[in-house]
Parts: structure tokens; C-alpha cells; sequence
């Protein structure tokens, strides 16, 4: 008697894949641009009037909304795809025995390719001080990974232009870049926590990194997957920062906010940058509220101070860091890149 033996399916052929990547790509390009007026028809269909203020405040909802889901959904894809090639082993590899200046500038610029929020940056961290990373090195990578990324970069571009987008990525580069090099400098080793101190005057080579090479299927399903679980994580962070910005844009006065954060007032930049470190959210939630300040007359120095201190310097990231640093270390930390956020907001009050 014969046995007939299951065939095996075969794997999807990556050209397929790329066919229906580019297919998604094309129908992402037709939904964005009916976004404009589908966003009035829904408000035609409301019993509010257009121009009124919760007329306003919708249009902007509904525009915003969907926007932002698809901008934030394109981009990560697209980063998924190439953090396959920076996993967590290889980026300290890269960093470990790199010296202070060269290793900041290379942890800045790692961080903008490494989509993590302020608190999903805290783990990494903890391992790249653990395979022996200078302790400044790695507070540059901390700062930029939040700061920098691809996310605020273009969710930026496609709400307030290029302009806008590439200041943002310059002085927030710089900020990680030369707070890293400063907290490097002033020699805190010793105000790390006791186990993670042991750790890393202890540690050893690096890992191994792995140099499997995936194939271009596992990338993009790393892709999707990436979209998957970040959109489970930010979803409701962005629509509440889109909430508030739309209750901005309709119902705060436009003299108001040019009052409380014009450039004007000495006290705007260190007022705006209080307020950002209690707010939690990422890059995709604050860019709504941003876009809706600036559009109510706000100061672009400001404006920028305030978001970079919302991403680079919340509350929840201190307490998690409280379980690696020491609380003069976090104040180190904290005063070193407020004052670099600070210096970015009276700059471009200045400037612009």
C-alpha cells in the first residue's frame, strides 16, 4: 500500500510580493488625495454649519485623521523593511568601541532610522550600556531614536512642509549629537544604578551578530509586521493628539495662542517646553497639535520646543529610566537636552 506524501506549498515568489507592495502603493497615492473632500463631505452630512467653529474643528478631524494613519502606515512599512537590516544585536556591534564624537554622531544617526518612542528606546538603551557603549554614545541614540525619527520627519513634511521637516531634523540631530557628547564628557558612570554600573564596567565583547541574510519576503512581511504592531501601540495616541489639535483649530482664539506662544514672549519657549514633559505621546500624536498651534499664529521656535519636549523628554521616560539612572544622572539628562531645546526655540524665534 502507498503512502502519497503532502505536497509542500511553496513559498509566495517575491515577485508577487513586490507587485502587490507597489499595488498598495498605488491605491495609499488615490485614497490620500480624495482625503480633502471626503473629509467635507462628511461635514456637509452633519447638522453643523461649515465655518462655524465645531464646523472647523471636524473638517479638521476628519481630514487629519485619516491622514495621518496613512502617512504614519507608508512610512513604517517602509522602515520595518529597513530596520531588518539594524537589529538590536548589529546596532551594538556598530556602537560598541566607538569613541566619543564618531560614536555620537553614529548613535544620532542610528536612532533616525530606528522608529522606537521615547519609552520602547529605554530597553535598547539598557543594552547597549550593558555590551560595554559609552555611557554618552548611548544617550545620544536615546535621545535621537524618539527625537529624529522617520516618523516625525515625514508626518512633518506632509502637514507643514519640507521647510519645517528639515529644520526639525537638523537641530534635533544636533541636539542628540552634542547633549551625548556633553553628559560623555562630564565622566557619570558612576551615577548609573549599582546592577546596571556592574554591568557595564563589566561587559564583554559584543554578541555575535547574525549574519543570516533574510530574503526580500521576510522583509516585507517584517514590514507589515512592523505596521501591525506600532499602529496597536499609537492609535488611540493619535487621535487624541489630532482630537486636541482639532479643538484648537476651531475654538482657541487665534490671538490667544499668538499671546501665550508668539515670539514675542521672552517666557513662550521655557513655557512651552514645561508644559511638553508631563504630555505622553509620540511623534504621530503631537504633530496634529503642532500643525493646529502654528496655524493659529503661534512662533515656529516654540512650537518646535514644545514637541521636541514632549517626545524627547516625558514623564513615563523618566520613570523608566529611574530604573537604570540615578535620579542626578536623569537630572543631568534632562537639564542638558532642555537646555539644547531651549536654544532651538529662541534660535528660530529669532530667525523666523
Amino acid at each position: 500500500m502507498s503512502v502519497q506524501s503532502t505536497p509542500t506549498p511553496r513559498a509566495a515568489s517575491p515577485l508577487i510580493w513586490t507587485a502587490g507592495v507597489l499595488a498598495a502603493v498605488m491605491l495609499w497615492w488615490l485614497v490620500y488625495r480624495q482625503l480633502v473632500p471626503a473629509s467635507e463631505t462628511i461635514v456637509a452630512l452633519l447638522p453643523v454649519e461649515r465655518h462655524s467653529h465645531t464646523g472647523e474643528a471636524l473638517a479638521f478631524f476628519f481630514y487629519d485623521v485619516p491622514k495621518v494613519m496613512l502617512l504614519l502606515a507608508l512610512i513604517v512599512f517602509a522602515m520595518g523593511v529597513v530596520r531588518s537590516f539594524f537589529s538590536p544585536e548589529r546596532t551594538r556591534a556598530l556602537l560598541a568601541g566607538k569613541r566619543e564624537g564618531v560614536g555620537n554622531v553614529m548613535a544620532a544617526s542610528l536612532g533616525v532610522v530606528t522608529p522606537f518612542c521615547s519609552c520602547s528606546a529605554v530597553p535598547l538603551f539598557i543594552g547597549l550600556v550593558s555590551a560595554g557603549v559609552p555611557l554618552g554614545v548611548t544617550f545620544s541614540f536615546l535621545i535621537s531614536a524618539p527625537m529624529v525619527n522617520e516618523v516625525a520627519l515625514v508626518l512633518l513634511f506632509g502637514l507643514v512642509g519640507w521647510e519645517v521637516a528639515l529644520t526639525y531634523f537638523g537641530f534635533g540631530l544636533l541636539i542628540a549629537i552634542v547633549a551625548g557628547w556633553v553628559i560623555g564628557r562630564l565622566n557619570l558612570e558612576g551615577w548609573l544604578q549599582d546592577w546596571v554600573r556592574d554591568i557595564h564596567s563589566g561587559a564583554a565583547t559584543p554578541a555575535a551578530v547574525d549574519g543570516a541574510r533574510l530574503t526580500l519576503v521576510v522583509r516585507y512581511r517584517l514590514g507589515l509586521e512592523a505596521v501591525r504592531e506600532i499602529f496597536g501601540r499609537v492609535w488611540k495616541w493619535i487621535i487624541l493628539g489630532i482630537g486636541m489639535g482639532a479643538l484648537i483649530h476651531g475654538y482657541v482664539p487665534e490671538d490667544l495662542m499668538v499671546r501665550i506662544m508668539g515670539a514675542e514672549a521672552w517666557w513662550s519657549v521655557p513655557a512651552a517646553v514645561i508644559m511638553g514633559i508631563p504630555m505622553y505621546t509620540n511623534a504621530a500624536g503631537v504633530i496634529p497639535i503642532v500643525e493646529a498651534l502654528l496655524g493659529k499664529g503661534a512662533a515656529l521656535g516654540t512650537v518646535l520646543a514644545f514637541m521636541m519636549s514632549v517626545i524627547a523628554l516625558s514623564l513615563p521616560e523618566m520613570i523608566i529610566l529611574r530604573q537604570v539612572l540615578t535620579l542626578r544622572l536623569i537630572a543631568v539628562f534632562v537639564g542638558v537636552v532642555g537646555a539644547g531645546i531651549l536654544a532651538v526655540g529662541f534660535l528660530f524665534n529669532l530667525l523666523f
